[in-house]
Protein backbone atom coordinates (compact mmCIF):
# COMPACT_ATOMS: atom_id res chain seq x y z
CA UNK A 1 0.00 0.00 0.00
CA UNK A 2 1.46 3.43 -0.93
CA UNK A 3 2.08 6.10 1.71
CA UNK A 4 -0.60 8.27 0.10
CA UNK A 5 -3.83 7.03 -1.44
CA UNK A 6 -4.64 9.79 -3.89
CA UNK A 7 -8.38 10.24 -4.47
CA UNK A 8 -8.40 13.89 -5.53
CA UNK A 9 -7.95 13.54 -9.28
CA UNK A 10 -10.65 16.13 -10.02
CA UNK A 11 -8.31 18.68 -8.43
CA UNK A 12 -5.25 17.55 -10.39
CA UNK A 13 -3.68 14.36 -11.69
CA UNK A 14 -0.32 12.66 -11.58
CA UNK A 15 1.89 13.39 -14.60
CA UNK A 16 2.21 10.31 -16.77
CA UNK A 17 5.83 9.17 -17.32
CA UNK A 18 5.23 9.16 -21.10
CA UNK A 19 4.13 12.81 -20.89
CA UNK A 20 7.23 13.80 -18.96
CA UNK A 21 9.41 11.97 -21.48
CA UNK A 22 7.77 13.93 -24.32
CA UNK A 23 8.31 17.23 -22.50
CA UNK A 24 11.93 16.76 -21.41
CA UNK A 25 13.65 17.67 -24.70
CA UNK A 26 11.74 20.98 -24.73
CA UNK A 27 12.85 21.73 -21.16
CA UNK A 28 16.52 21.07 -21.99
CA UNK A 29 18.05 21.18 -25.45
CA UNK A 30 15.04 22.33 -27.53
CA UNK A 31 14.40 25.58 -25.68
CA UNK A 32 13.94 28.08 -28.51
CA UNK A 33 11.09 30.56 -28.76
CA UNK A 34 8.61 29.01 -31.22
CA UNK A 35 7.90 32.46 -32.70
CA UNK A 36 11.52 32.87 -33.78
CA UNK A 37 12.21 32.65 -37.52
CA UNK A 38 15.34 30.49 -37.29
CA UNK A 39 15.20 26.70 -37.66
CA UNK A 40 15.74 26.21 -33.91
CA UNK A 41 12.49 28.10 -33.25
CA UNK A 42 10.70 26.45 -36.18
CA UNK A 43 11.34 23.02 -34.65
CA UNK A 44 9.62 24.09 -31.41
CA UNK A 45 6.77 25.65 -33.35
CA UNK A 46 6.26 22.41 -35.27
CA UNK A 47 5.98 20.49 -32.00
CA UNK A 48 3.29 22.91 -30.80
CA UNK A 49 1.35 22.55 -34.03
CA UNK A 50 1.48 18.77 -33.78
CA UNK A 51 -0.06 18.99 -30.31
CA UNK A 52 -2.70 21.37 -31.63
CA UNK A 53 -3.71 18.77 -34.24
CA UNK A 54 -3.91 16.01 -31.63
CA UNK A 55 -6.07 18.08 -29.29
CA UNK A 56 -8.35 19.18 -32.14
CA UNK A 57 -8.98 15.54 -33.07
CA UNK A 58 -10.10 14.83 -29.50
CA UNK A 59 -13.18 17.01 -29.96
CA UNK A 60 -13.67 16.84 -33.77
CA UNK A 61 -12.41 20.41 -34.24
CA UNK A 62 -10.16 22.00 -36.84
CA UNK A 63 -6.54 22.69 -35.94
CA UNK A 64 -6.96 26.45 -36.25
CA UNK A 65 -9.89 26.40 -33.82
CA UNK A 66 -7.62 25.49 -30.87
CA UNK A 67 -5.98 28.32 -28.90
CA UNK A 68 -3.52 27.57 -26.10
CA UNK A 69 -3.98 29.29 -22.73
CA UNK A 70 -2.59 28.97 -19.21
CA UNK A 71 -5.44 26.69 -18.13
CA UNK A 72 -9.17 26.25 -17.71
CA UNK A 73 -9.75 29.40 -15.69
CA UNK A 74 -8.17 31.63 -18.31
CA UNK A 75 -10.11 29.86 -21.06
CA UNK A 76 -13.40 30.37 -19.19
CA UNK A 77 -12.62 34.03 -18.54
CA UNK A 78 -11.62 34.64 -22.14
CA UNK A 79 -14.68 32.93 -23.62
CA UNK A 80 -17.24 34.57 -21.36
CA UNK A 81 -15.81 38.08 -21.03
CA UNK A 82 -14.85 38.49 -24.68
CA UNK A 83 -18.16 37.06 -25.91
CA UNK A 84 -20.05 39.39 -23.57
CA UNK A 85 -18.23 42.56 -24.57
CA UNK A 86 -18.16 41.62 -28.26
CA UNK A 87 -21.96 41.18 -28.37
CA UNK A 88 -23.05 43.80 -25.84
CA UNK A 89 -24.65 45.92 -28.56
CA UNK A 90 -27.04 43.01 -29.23
CA UNK A 91 -27.82 42.51 -25.55
CA UNK A 92 -26.35 42.13 -22.07
CA UNK A 93 -28.11 38.99 -20.83
CA UNK A 94 -26.13 35.83 -20.07
CA UNK A 95 -27.45 32.44 -18.96
CA UNK A 96 -25.46 29.95 -16.91
CA UNK A 97 -26.24 27.21 -14.41
CA UNK A 98 -26.40 27.17 -10.63
CA UNK A 99 -23.62 24.54 -10.42
CA UNK A 100 -20.79 26.10 -12.40
CA UNK A 101 -17.12 26.04 -11.46
CA UNK A 102 -15.96 29.21 -9.73
CA UNK A 103 -14.06 30.24 -12.86
CA UNK A 104 -17.45 30.69 -14.55
CA UNK A 105 -19.47 31.80 -11.52
CA UNK A 106 -17.06 34.58 -10.56
CA UNK A 107 -16.59 35.70 -14.16
CA UNK A 108 -20.35 36.10 -14.48
CA UNK A 109 -20.47 37.96 -11.16
CA UNK A 110 -17.77 40.31 -12.48
CA UNK A 111 -19.83 40.99 -15.58
CA UNK A 112 -22.93 41.57 -13.44
CA UNK A 113 -21.05 44.37 -11.66
CA UNK A 114 -20.34 45.85 -15.10
CA UNK A 115 -23.97 46.05 -16.14
CA UNK A 116 -24.66 42.60 -17.55
CA UNK A 117 -27.62 40.57 -16.30
CA UNK A 118 -27.00 36.95 -15.35
CA UNK A 119 -29.63 34.23 -15.06
CA UNK A 120 -28.64 31.12 -13.09
CA UNK A 121 -30.73 28.18 -14.30
CA UNK A 122 -31.55 25.53 -11.72
CA UNK A 123 -30.83 21.80 -11.72
CA UNK A 124 -32.76 18.76 -10.50
CA UNK A 125 -31.82 16.68 -7.46
CA UNK A 126 -29.24 14.77 -9.54
CA UNK A 127 -27.56 17.95 -10.75
CA UNK A 128 -28.92 17.89 -14.32
CA UNK A 129 -29.87 21.28 -15.73
CA UNK A 130 -33.60 21.85 -16.29
CA UNK A 131 -33.97 22.32 -20.03
CA UNK A 132 -37.46 23.81 -19.73
CA UNK A 133 -36.09 26.44 -17.34
CA UNK A 134 -33.24 27.13 -19.77
CA UNK A 135 -35.69 27.69 -22.64
CA UNK A 136 -37.86 29.93 -20.48
CA UNK A 137 -34.85 32.04 -19.45
CA UNK A 138 -33.96 32.99 -23.05
CA UNK A 139 -34.80 36.57 -23.99
CA UNK A 140 -34.32 38.69 -27.12
CA UNK A 141 -31.23 40.23 -25.48
CA UNK A 142 -29.61 36.89 -24.49
CA UNK A 143 -26.15 36.76 -26.02
CA UNK A 144 -24.42 33.80 -24.35
CA UNK A 145 -25.22 30.49 -22.64
CA UNK A 146 -22.42 28.89 -20.61
CA UNK A 147 -22.98 25.51 -18.94
CA UNK A 148 -20.44 23.12 -17.46
CA UNK A 149 -20.07 19.86 -19.41
CA UNK A 150 -19.55 17.66 -16.35
CA UNK A 151 -19.68 19.03 -12.83
CA UNK A 152 -16.39 19.15 -10.97
CA UNK A 153 -17.93 18.23 -7.59
CA UNK A 154 -20.67 15.67 -8.20
CA UNK A 155 -19.58 14.47 -11.65
CA UNK A 156 -22.98 14.86 -13.33
CA UNK A 157 -22.76 15.03 -17.13
CA UNK A 158 -25.11 17.56 -18.71
CA UNK A 159 -27.28 17.18 -21.86
CA UNK A 160 -24.87 19.36 -23.81
CA UNK A 161 -26.14 18.46 -27.29
CA UNK A 162 -29.68 19.54 -26.40
CA UNK A 163 -28.44 22.79 -24.87
CA UNK A 164 -26.35 23.51 -27.93
CA UNK A 165 -29.36 22.95 -30.17
CA UNK A 166 -31.42 25.37 -28.10
CA UNK A 167 -28.71 28.04 -28.23
CA UNK A 168 -28.05 27.65 -31.95
CA UNK A 169 -31.75 27.82 -32.84
CA UNK A 170 -31.87 31.22 -31.14
CA UNK A 171 -28.57 32.55 -32.52
CA UNK A 172 -26.98 32.53 -29.06
CA UNK A 173 -23.32 31.64 -28.48
CA UNK A 174 -22.87 28.42 -26.48
CA UNK A 175 -19.83 27.88 -24.25
CA UNK A 176 -19.07 24.86 -22.09
CA UNK A 177 -16.45 24.42 -19.40
CA UNK A 178 -15.28 20.90 -20.28
CA UNK A 179 -12.26 20.87 -17.97
CA UNK A 180 -13.49 17.76 -16.11
CA UNK A 181 -14.92 16.02 -19.18
CA UNK A 182 -12.14 16.47 -21.76
CA UNK A 183 -10.23 13.21 -22.20
CA UNK A 184 -12.65 11.27 -19.98
CA UNK A 185 -15.82 11.19 -22.09
CA UNK A 186 -16.29 11.56 -25.87
CA UNK A 187 -16.83 15.15 -27.03
CA UNK A 188 -17.82 16.25 -30.52
CA UNK A 189 -18.13 20.01 -30.89
CA UNK A 190 -19.90 19.71 -34.24
CA UNK A 191 -22.54 17.18 -33.21
CA UNK A 192 -23.05 18.90 -29.85
CA UNK A 193 -23.41 22.40 -31.33
CA UNK A 194 -20.62 23.86 -29.18
CA UNK A 195 -19.20 27.27 -30.13
CA UNK A 196 -16.63 27.66 -27.34
CA UNK A 197 -15.05 25.02 -25.09
CA UNK A 198 -12.50 25.18 -22.27
CA UNK A 199 -10.12 22.37 -21.29
CA UNK A 200 -6.97 21.87 -19.22
CA UNK A 201 -4.04 19.45 -19.38
CA UNK A 202 -3.54 18.72 -15.69
CA UNK A 203 -6.90 16.92 -15.40
CA UNK A 204 -5.74 14.22 -17.85
CA UNK A 205 -2.29 13.41 -16.42
CA UNK A 206 -0.69 16.32 -18.28
CA UNK A 207 1.26 19.30 -16.92
CA UNK A 208 -0.17 22.22 -14.97
CA UNK A 209 -0.22 25.71 -16.42
CA UNK A 210 -1.46 24.81 -19.88
CA UNK A 211 -5.01 24.72 -21.25
CA UNK A 212 -6.92 25.51 -24.39
CA UNK A 213 -9.96 27.31 -25.71
CA UNK A 214 -11.80 25.87 -28.68
CA UNK A 215 -13.26 28.74 -30.70
CA UNK A 216 -15.42 27.87 -33.70
CA UNK A 217 -14.01 29.47 -36.86
CA UNK A 218 -16.99 31.72 -37.48
CA UNK A 219 -16.52 33.29 -34.03
CA UNK A 220 -13.83 35.93 -33.70
CA UNK A 221 -13.42 36.67 -30.00
CA UNK A 222 -11.34 39.70 -29.14
CA UNK A 223 -8.10 39.00 -27.24
CA UNK A 224 -8.08 39.22 -23.46
CA UNK A 225 -4.26 39.37 -23.40
CA UNK A 226 -2.57 41.82 -25.75
CA UNK A 227 1.05 42.13 -26.73
CA UNK A 228 1.99 40.24 -29.86
CA UNK A 229 0.96 38.14 -32.86
CA UNK A 230 0.85 34.81 -31.01
CA UNK A 231 -2.05 32.39 -31.49
CA UNK A 232 -3.19 34.11 -34.66
CA UNK A 233 -3.25 37.46 -32.85
CA UNK A 234 -5.86 36.20 -30.39
CA UNK A 235 -3.75 35.50 -27.30
CA UNK A 236 -0.41 37.25 -26.79
CA UNK A 237 2.47 35.64 -24.95
CA UNK A 238 5.35 33.28 -25.74
CA UNK A 239 4.00 29.77 -26.15
CA UNK A 240 4.66 27.33 -23.32
CA UNK A 241 6.32 24.74 -25.54
CA UNK A 242 6.98 22.00 -22.92
CA UNK A 243 3.44 22.41 -21.58
CA UNK A 244 1.87 22.28 -25.04
CA UNK A 245 3.89 19.20 -25.98
CA UNK A 246 2.86 17.56 -22.71
CA UNK A 247 -0.78 18.48 -23.27
CA UNK A 248 -0.67 16.94 -26.73
CA UNK A 249 0.94 13.73 -25.49
CA UNK A 250 -1.56 13.41 -22.62
CA UNK A 251 -4.44 13.93 -25.06
CA UNK A 252 -2.98 11.35 -27.44
CA UNK A 253 -2.81 8.77 -24.65
CA UNK A 254 -6.40 9.50 -23.62
CA UNK A 255 -7.67 9.28 -27.17
CA UNK A 256 -6.17 5.85 -27.67
CA UNK A 257 -7.70 4.30 -24.55
CA UNK A 258 -10.66 6.48 -23.49
CA UNK A 259 -13.40 3.87 -23.86
CA UNK A 260 -11.41 1.08 -22.21
CA UNK A 261 -10.30 3.33 -19.35
CA UNK A 262 -13.83 4.62 -18.78
CA UNK A 263 -15.17 1.07 -18.44
CA UNK A 264 -12.50 0.07 -15.92
CA UNK A 265 -12.75 3.31 -13.99
CA UNK A 266 -16.54 3.06 -13.79
CA UNK A 267 -16.21 -0.43 -12.32
CA UNK A 268 -13.86 0.82 -9.62
CA UNK A 269 -16.04 3.86 -8.94
CA UNK A 270 -19.17 1.73 -8.56
CA UNK A 271 -17.32 -0.69 -6.29
CA UNK A 272 -16.36 2.19 -3.99
CA UNK A 273 -19.85 3.72 -4.02
CA UNK A 274 -21.60 0.39 -3.41
CA UNK A 275 -19.39 -0.53 -0.47
CA UNK A 276 -19.82 2.85 1.20
CA UNK A 277 -23.59 3.00 0.78
CA UNK A 278 -23.96 -0.59 2.02
CA UNK A 279 -21.52 -0.48 4.94
CA UNK A 280 -21.85 3.07 6.29
CA UNK A 281 -25.37 3.94 7.47
CA UNK A 282 -26.95 7.30 6.64
CA UNK A 283 -24.75 7.91 3.60
CA UNK A 284 -26.02 9.04 0.20
CA UNK A 285 -24.60 9.45 -3.28
CA UNK A 286 -24.69 12.97 -4.72
CA UNK A 287 -25.28 13.33 -8.46
CA UNK A 288 -26.72 11.02 -11.07
CA UNK A 289 -25.74 7.38 -10.68
CA UNK A 290 -25.36 6.75 -14.43
CA UNK A 291 -24.83 10.16 -16.08
CA UNK A 292 -21.61 10.91 -14.21
CA UNK A 293 -17.90 11.01 -14.84
CA UNK A 294 -16.28 7.57 -14.64
CA UNK A 295 -14.05 8.40 -11.68
CA UNK A 296 -16.31 10.58 -9.52
CA UNK A 297 -17.82 9.50 -6.18
CA UNK A 298 -19.35 12.26 -4.04
CA UNK A 299 -20.92 10.97 -0.82
CA UNK A 300 -22.72 12.79 2.00
CA UNK A 301 -22.55 11.36 5.51
CA UNK A 302 -25.26 12.61 7.88
CA UNK A 303 -24.51 13.91 11.36
CA UNK A 304 -20.86 14.82 10.75
CA UNK A 305 -18.87 17.78 9.44
CA UNK A 306 -16.90 17.42 6.23
CA UNK A 307 -13.77 19.35 7.19
CA UNK A 308 -13.22 17.15 10.25
CA UNK A 309 -13.76 14.04 8.14
CA UNK A 310 -11.29 15.32 5.56
CA UNK A 311 -8.60 15.93 8.19
CA UNK A 312 -9.05 12.50 9.76
CA UNK A 313 -8.89 10.61 6.46
CA UNK A 314 -5.82 12.68 5.60
CA UNK A 315 -4.22 11.43 8.82
CA UNK A 316 -4.87 7.92 7.52
CA UNK A 317 -3.00 8.72 4.30
CA UNK A 318 -5.99 9.39 2.05
CA UNK A 319 -6.10 12.52 -0.07
CA UNK A 320 -9.69 13.48 -0.88
CA UNK A 321 -11.75 16.67 -1.01
CA UNK A 322 -14.95 18.23 0.25
CA UNK A 323 -15.58 19.87 -3.14
CA UNK A 324 -13.84 22.15 -5.62
CA UNK A 325 -10.12 22.72 -5.03
CA UNK A 326 -10.72 26.37 -5.93
CA UNK A 327 -12.98 26.77 -2.88
CA UNK A 328 -10.91 24.74 -0.43
CA UNK A 329 -10.44 27.70 1.92
CA UNK A 330 -14.17 28.30 2.31
CA UNK A 331 -16.22 27.07 5.28
CA UNK A 332 -19.50 27.59 3.40
CA UNK A 333 -21.30 24.48 2.14
CA UNK A 334 -20.88 23.69 -1.53
CA UNK A 335 -23.09 25.78 -3.81
CA UNK A 336 -23.44 22.69 -5.97
CA UNK A 337 -24.83 20.54 -3.15
CA UNK A 338 -27.20 23.30 -2.09
CA UNK A 339 -28.38 23.64 -5.70
CA UNK A 340 -29.39 19.95 -5.82
CA UNK A 341 -31.51 20.50 -2.72
CA UNK A 342 -29.36 19.24 0.14
CA UNK A 343 -29.91 21.01 3.47
CA UNK A 344 -26.86 22.75 4.94
CA UNK A 345 -26.24 20.12 7.62
CA UNK A 346 -26.02 17.30 5.05
CA UNK A 347 -24.11 19.34 2.47
CA UNK A 348 -21.50 20.07 5.15
CA UNK A 349 -20.85 16.34 5.62
CA UNK A 350 -19.81 15.49 2.07
CA UNK A 351 -16.65 13.95 0.68
CA UNK A 352 -15.52 13.94 -2.96
CA UNK A 353 -13.34 11.01 -4.00
CA UNK A 354 -12.10 11.05 -7.57
CA UNK A 355 -10.25 8.08 -9.01
CA UNK A 356 -7.71 7.62 -11.80
CA UNK A 357 -6.29 4.75 -13.81
CA UNK A 358 -3.64 4.43 -11.09
CA UNK A 359 -6.22 3.78 -8.33
CA UNK A 360 -6.27 0.13 -7.18
CA UNK A 361 -9.00 -2.00 -5.62
CA UNK A 362 -6.78 -2.49 -2.57
CA UNK A 363 -6.64 1.27 -2.09
CA UNK A 364 -10.42 1.47 -2.30
CA UNK A 365 -10.84 -1.31 0.27
CA UNK A 366 -8.50 0.51 2.63
CA UNK A 367 -10.42 3.76 2.03
CA UNK A 368 -13.78 2.18 2.92
CA UNK A 369 -12.42 0.69 6.14
CA UNK A 370 -10.83 4.01 7.07
CA UNK A 371 -14.07 5.87 6.36
CA UNK A 372 -16.04 3.48 8.55
CA UNK A 373 -13.73 4.27 11.45
CA UNK A 374 -13.69 8.01 10.84
CA UNK A 375 -17.45 8.36 10.43
CA UNK A 376 -18.12 6.28 13.56
CA UNK A 377 -15.64 8.39 15.54
CA UNK A 378 -17.13 11.71 14.42
CA UNK A 379 -20.71 10.57 15.02
CA UNK A 380 -19.77 9.50 18.54
CA UNK A 381 -18.85 13.16 19.19
CA UNK A 382 -21.78 14.68 17.28
CA UNK A 383 -24.66 16.36 19.15
CA UNK A 384 -26.74 15.96 15.99
CA UNK A 385 -26.20 12.22 16.00
CA UNK A 386 -26.90 12.02 19.73
CA UNK A 387 -30.21 13.84 19.21
CA UNK A 388 -31.08 11.52 16.31
CA UNK A 389 -30.46 8.48 18.52
CA UNK A 390 -32.62 9.94 21.31
CA UNK A 391 -35.40 10.68 18.83
CA UNK A 392 -35.03 7.16 17.38
CA UNK A 393 -34.22 8.55 13.93
CA UNK A 394 -31.26 6.16 13.58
Amino acid sequence: MPDIIYLDNAATTRLRPEVLDAMMPYLTEKYANPSSIHSFGAECNAACEESRKTIAKMINAKDNEIYFTSGGSESDNWAIKSAAYMRKDKGKHIITSAIEHHAVMETCEFLARDGFEITFVGVDDKGILKLDELKAAIRPDTILISVIYANNEIGTIQPIKEMGEIARSKGILFHTDAVQAFGHVPIDVEKENIDLLSASAHKIHGPKGIGMLYMKNNIKLTPMIHGGPHERRRRAGTLNVPGIVGFGRAAELCRGSMEECAVELTKKRNYLIDRILKEIPHSRLNGDREKRLPGNANISFRYIEGESMLMLVDMKGIAASTGSACASGSLDPSHVLLAIGLPHEIAHGSLRMTLSDYTTKEELDYTVEALKEVVARLRAMSPLYEDAVKNKEV
